[in-house]
């Protein structure tokens, strides 16, 4: 065989193999759009049986009209004259104000867990000497608590993300912790053969494994935020929709009260689903480090 002969051999191969990898990397997206999509459509068909389910929940066990209030009396509520108008304004100001609050709080909180998870795998020690402590910590009530972090840390957005942050730091540092020790055990072996330390393991192998579990952790810990956001703001700040719920729950306008309750269920709802979409984003993009 010549010389020419063999590159028309091997040209073949040379066109056939970036055009597999493209047609790969084309179906592995296509794969996660789908994927995406589908947690979305599972989000609004999350929030349709919520709605049906309430509904219902009124009608089987006969609850008074004048206290409870289903998906059609809020939507007329809120759809209706000059009140439905003002309502949505309040209800407008008082969700960016809470969920400024969770954000912050999610964010706070899930950081600071990672980076205690990362030290804690780094020093066993200091998981010894201080997990102990984080356990102490999410077993005290946070409404007992409450009253001391906003004297120490005051009404603001300080003293808020503190309290969300509390309710996020735990589960993210126990399942990131969890995730960081079940590495592949082969992968963290091939890296100590080649000379590795534990700070290149660390990043090399443990965190891509770990973004599961961190990922997991995020969608448990939103709605936590959430719900840490509106106890600040019910006992503390007098600001977002939880001092709304209060506000509105004593003055007997229970219209306003059961569009809080609805608005916080669909935002836990939307969240999650967000972070569930990010995850598979994030996952195709980095790739299944367990396989």
């Amino acid at each position: 065989m010549t010389s020419t002969d063999s590159l028309l051999a091997l040209e073949p191969e040379k066109i056939s193999a970036p055009n597999s990898k493209s047609r790969s990397d084309a179906n592995k997206w296509w794969g996660v759009a789908k994927a995406v999509a589908l947690r979305l459509l599972t989000m609004v068909l999350s929030i349709v049986l919520i709605l049906v389910v309430w509904q219902l929940f009124l009608e089987i066990f006969g609850i008074d009209p004048f206290i409870g209030r289903g998906p059609l009396d809020v939507w007329d509520y809120l759809t209706t004259g000059q009140i439905g108008a003002d309502a949505r304004d309040q209800l407008w100001e008082a969700s960016k104000t809470t969920l400024t609050d969770a954000g912050v709080g999610l964010f706070a909180g899930a950081s600071v867990a990672v980076i205690c998870a990362l030290v804690f795998n780094l020093a066993p020690s200091a998981e010894a000497t201080f997990m102990p402590m984080a356990i102490v910590l999410r077993s005290v009530p946070l409404v007992a608590m409450t009253p001391l972090i906003v004297l120490i840390f005051g009404r603001g957005l300080l003293g808020v993300t503190v309290i969300a942050g509390l309710v996020t730091f735990f589960p993210v540092l126990v399942n990131v912790s969890l995730a960081l020790r079940s590495a592949p055990k082969a992968a963290v072996d091939l890296c100590h053969a080649y000379g590795a330390d534990a700070a290149t393991t660390l990043r090399k192998v443990q965190i891509p494994t770990a973004l599961p579990a961190l990922f997991a952790s995020l969608r448990i810990a939103a709605p936590l935020a959430l719900v840490g956001a509106l106890l600040a703001e019910w006992l503390s700040t007098g600001h977002g929709l939880g001092y709304l719920m209060l506000q509105s729950g004593s003055l007997s306008n229970y219209n306003l009260l059961w569009s809080c309750t609805a608005l916080v269920t669909i935002y836990s709802i939307v969240v999650y689903s967000l972070i569930a979409a990010i995850e598979k984003i994030a996952l195709a993009k980095y790739g299944d480090v367990r396989a």
